[in-house]
């Protein structure tokens, strides 16, 4: 690992779960979703082999829970080729400094990303004012410090393509993060999104314990360009994706996804957009 990453908020506990906490699903025979308290981390690559690749780095203290998903899918010293990361926020880099420690491999992101994942830049505030539930009125509390990666972090290539997943193409989808991206995969329509858009409501408590599961847009409190944010959702609807393994809440297939990014899509201010909250003004 290289010696010069930083990690402010590695060793936090964020008092935040749901009951899907620990459950892993193959959703297809190379793509393997696994739930830590109430973010998806992603494991592409079939089990048994050496060739895989992990989307997302998950919460504080969830280390061992993916070392123990990748030893239970690819075996006792299997590490993968790469870790991507869909954008740099808490719960989606929480233990990519240990796993980095053990694997020492590569890490990809959006060029835009990257003063976040160099500790050059600081993510703009969570809202507690937007609209929304318990979990948007705490999101004081949530870090938004950068994280240090150093030399470890390198941009995804410009031409689209994601190293070590050929078939694969990575897609500007900012909004919730300037630099956020999300992947997929033509041949069987495969989304897999980060938060651009989620599957349940994210700011309301209950909702995210039992992960109610409803097509929704990304999470309020961290959203600063509701404008962009809008544009992304309507971009990924145009892919008709049949699967599809967001950020928070249980991964979706079939006509239900379809309808439900659809009008996403289609209603996204009456949907996704709150009424109020200090990125909201001047962004209809």
């Amino acid at each position: 690992m290289d010696k010069d990453i930083h990690h402010p908020f590695g060793h936090r506990v964020i008092p935040m779960t749901s009951i899907e906490s620990g459950t892993g699903r193959e959703l297809l025979p190379d793509i393997y979703c696994l739930t830590i308290q109430i973010v998806n981390v992603c494991l592409i690559g079939r089990a048994g082999t050496d060739a895989f690749v992990l989307v997302d780095a998950g919460m504080p203290g969830s280390a061992e829970a993916i070392f123990s998903a990748v030893r239970a899918r690819f075996g006792e010293k299997a590490k993968p080729k790469a870790v991507l990361l869909t954008l740099g926020h808490f719960d989606h880099v929480g233990a990519i400094a240990p796993l980095l420690e053990k694997w020492d491999v590569p890490v990809f992101a959006h060029r835009l990303e990257l003063p976040y994942l160099t500790g050059r830049e600081t993510y703009p505030d969570p809202d507690p004012s937007v609209e929304g539930g318990l979990l948007a009125k705490i999101s004081m509390i949530y870090p938004n410090e950068p994280v240090d990666l150093g030399h470890a972090v390198q941009p995804l290539p410009e031409d689209g393509t994601v190293p070590f997943l050929p078939g694969w193409k990575w897609i500007h989808t900012p909004g919730h993060s300037r630099g956020h991206v999300s992947f997929f995969r033509e041949a069987d329509s495969v989304l897999i999104m980060g938060d651009a858009f989620i599957t349940v409501r994210q700011d309301e408590f209950w909702k995210v314990l039992v992960q109610r599961q409803e097509v929704n847009g990304p999470p309020r409190y961290f959203t600063n360009d509701w404008k962009a944010a809008k544009r992304s959702v309507e971009k990924l609807a145009a892919l008709k994706p049949e699967t599809a393994v967001c950020g928070h809440g249980i991964p979706m297939s079939g006509s239900g996804l379809r309808k439900g990014l659809e009008d996403l899509a289609s209603r996204f201010d009456e949907i996704a957009l709150p009424d109020h909250g200090k990125y909201v003004d001047g962004t209809q």
